[in-house]
């Protein structure tokens, strides 16, 4: 029997036997986080000195034998954080469909399918296909999807894997026009379903108004390779912080999302529970208070920084720090930097820069010296990046040449993607952190 998106989950979702298999991967200099004592840099295809991934595990690496710079993930506040979101969700009674494109990381991603995620988001078709590719059965497409040989690819898809659900994204009735025309080039034999996407003003995608919405919707009817599944949007591209001016803007805008559903009720297929989607990671409390009381809706909750959370904005502005009942996540991304130059009395440079940790929501922040001093409280901070370095000021006599820091980093969604392999720590706090695992990601 064909899936639809908003079918019951009958498993975790993804082929555990793939994401398995990457343990066997062969761990050379092609990681830049790679042990030193990783073979030589040789041709790819060389055999010699090769060493899988599950053979390095095996040997019970710890941090010291790892180079700098370094991002590493802590296991323990991995685990904490899938836990709690995945608890919150059951208690709010929405399904939750983390964003994928956080850490494009298909161990992540079974380890929130397992906690009980009822599919994976992604943004576009190539993250799609590093899915699939892994076996995730249920997708939600936070995009519109109008490229004539993607929706060739997805319609061959559907068709050969009746388990396969996809929902994707419309927010113009041109978008309508276009992958209709393209689904029935490809000669499609299963309907596309959609969510009518509603935005805002100054928004990102998305139609501007109930009105629009309503007009797309109808021409989604009138499609015969597509299906009305319900409507969705993003309410985090409307607001930045936690003020009550954005606070009320979010409201403001979720309650014309349920407007938008409630003039489609009657449009909605018979047999299918209609989905409404919205939440990030900054403000999915409101989406539950606002949107949770809809009759016969599928709320979906698509968060994805949660899994790692961050030590910068999302720290300051998460639901569960602002007191939405719930144990706050913890920080489990860590940058490793070594100083490299003490050219200036109160300056150190680091070598670590924007080639390995996040700027655009914040720099990162000096936590610890690698078996020396805390530096969170002091007058240490990073004001600024190059490509290969960090700028450290004022962290005195605290941070000598060949000292190793740990920092804290903001915004997860752009860490991952400057690491292929990222180690898992059993805990960055700990005086010597054991290596537990290595996180591959597909950018």
């Amino acid at each position: 029997m064909e899936q639809t998106f908003a079918s019951p989950g009958t498993g975790p979702g993804i082929d555990d036997a793939a994401v398995a298999a990457l343990a066997d991967e062969t761990l050379d200099w092609r990681f830049k986080a790679a042990p030193s004592d990783s073979p030589p840099a040789r041709y790819p295809g060389d055999a010699a000195g090769a060493r899988s991934v599950r053979d390095w595990l095996a040997t019970g690496p710890t941090l010291d034998g790892l180079g700098t710079p370094l991002l590493t993930l802590d296991g323990a506040a991995l685990d904490h954080n899938i836990r709690t979101m995945a608890r919150w969700c059951a208690e709010a009674e929405v399904a939750l469909t983390p964003h994928g494109k956080t850490t494009m990381a298909p161990a992540l991603w079974q380890a929130q399918l397992a906690a009980g995620s009822h599919g994976i988001t992604l943004a576009n078709l190539p993250q799609v296909r590093v899915a699939r590719a892994f076996g995730v059965e249920r997708i939600l497409l936070a995009n519109t999807l109008i490229d004539p040989a993607g929706l060739a690819w997805l319609a061959a898809e559907q068709a050969a894997d009746p388990a396969f659900a996809l929902v994707s994204w419309v927010d113009s009735t041109e978008s309508v026009r276009l992958m209709d025309g393209a689904l029935r080039a490809a000669g499609a034999d299963r309907p596309v379903e959609v969510l009518v996407e509603l935005g805002g003003p100054g928004g990102r995608t998305g139609a501007r108004g109930v009105d629009a919405a309503v007009e797309i919707a109808a021409a989604v009817l009138r499609a015969p390779t597509l299906r009305l599944a319900g409507v969705g949007g993003y309410e985090g591209a409307l607001a930045h912080d936690a003020t009550a001016d954005a606070l009320a803007t979010v409201r403001g805008y979720l309650r014309a999302l349920a407007e938008l559903h409630g003039r489609l009720a009657r449009a909605y297929p018979d047999d299918a529970r209609p989905v409404v989607s919205a939440g990030g990671s900054a403000y999915f409390d409101l989406v539950v208070e606002e949107l949770t009381a809809l009759p016969d809706a599928m709320v979906v909750l698509r968060s994805g920084a949660y899994v790692a959370h961050d030590d910068g904005f999302y720290r300051g502005i998460s639901p569960l720090v602002r007191g939405a009942g719930a144990t706050p996540f913890r920080g489990a991304l860590h940058g490793w930097a070594r100083v490299v130059s003490r050219p200036e009395p109160q300056l150190a440079l680091l070598d670590a820069g924007k080639r390995d940790l996040p700027f655009d929501e914040g720099l990162p922040e000096p936590q610890l010296v690698r078996g020396g001093a805390r530096l969170t409280g002091t007058a240490a901070r990073i004001t600024a990046l190059n490509d290969q370095h960090a700028f450290l000021r004022d962290a005195g006599d605290l941070a000598p040449v060949g000292a190793v820091l740990r920092l804290g980093v903001s915004h997860p969604c752009t860490a991952f993607d400057r690491w292929t392999a990222i180690p898992v720590l059993d805990s960055a706090d700990a005086a010597e952190p054991k290596v537990t695992g290595l996180v591959r990601t597909f950018f």
